[in-house]
């Protein structure tokens, strides 16, 4: 998502917004985090697809995340007639999480999974007619620290929890391929059995894999579908991958 000019998926949130849907949006800021680290020297490591974050690395993030990706994406939207809040999992008990620890055998530091959502602040934010704009920050329930979260899992913990009417994970292609090199061969629909599978014997892989498992945990947890696919519109209109029961 681009917070400044055009982006057609805030302009599918504005407009779903004013045909009457709730909408939660959950956004990352990986590129802004990246450059943000570079500028202050900090290099830290990838493993298992999960970025090591020290103390020092986490606090860039929760700077990016929570300051200037979030607030500039509740311009954008304000700017297309959206009354937008931005908050982060940690406001109001949002979002609590544990700290994932070492991960093959190296200690991740202040990064989070399996998170658990409390509703109660979202929901009361949708019932007065504003759009939650979510940074994946979570709290340590033990320590009481900041996490940094995958948003997708996030965002996926939120849908079960509202038992949303979708979860719609948008990424850069229509939907999940079985050959991730042939776009030709997009799965229309998976039943979370088949999800769960293609997981387990590697045919979901790269950064498709947090996507899908952030739809399974969706709707295990109460949305009655999960959507992944280019575009909220599209996604809605049938033109992405449906996880479902």
């Amino acid at each position: 998502m681009a917070a400044d000019g055009p982006d057609p998926v805030l302009d599918d949130v504005a407009a779903l917004v004013a045909g009457g849907d709730s909408v939660v949006l959950v956004h990352g800021g990986g590129p802004q985090i990246n450059a943000a680290l570079a500028e202050r020297g900090i290099v830290e490591p990838r493993v298992a697809g999960l970025r090591v974050t020290g103390a020092a690395a986490r606090d860039v993030v929760e700077a990016v995340l929570c300051g200037s990706v979030n607030k500039a994406l509740v311009r954008a939207l304000a700017g297309r007639g959206v009354r937008a809040v931005g908050i982060s999992g940690q406001d109001g008990g949002l979002v609590t999480s544990p700290r994932i620890g070492a991960v093959e055998g190296v200690d991740l530091g202040f990064v989070g999974d399996a998170p658990v959502v409390d509703p109660v602040l979202l929901k009361a934010l949708l019932g007065a007619g504003f759009v939650p704009v979510v940074a994946p920050l979570a709290r340590d329930p033990a320590s009481g620290a900041a996490l940094n979260v995958n948003a997708d899992t996030v965002a996926g913990a939120i849908a079960g929890a509202l038992a949303a009417d979708a979860y719609i994970v948008v990424t850069n292609v229509d939907g999940v391929r079985l050959d991730v090199d042939d776009p030709n061969s997009v799965l229309p629909s998976v039943t979370l059995r088949e999800a769960r599978a293609y997981l387990a014997d590697g045919t979901f892989s790269g950064g498709m894999i947090p996507k899908a498992r952030a739809a399974v945990a969706a709707v295990e947890a109460g949305a009655k579908r999960a959507l992944i696919g280019s575009g909220l519109q599209r996604a809605l209109a049938g033109t992405a991958t449906a996880v479902v029961p």
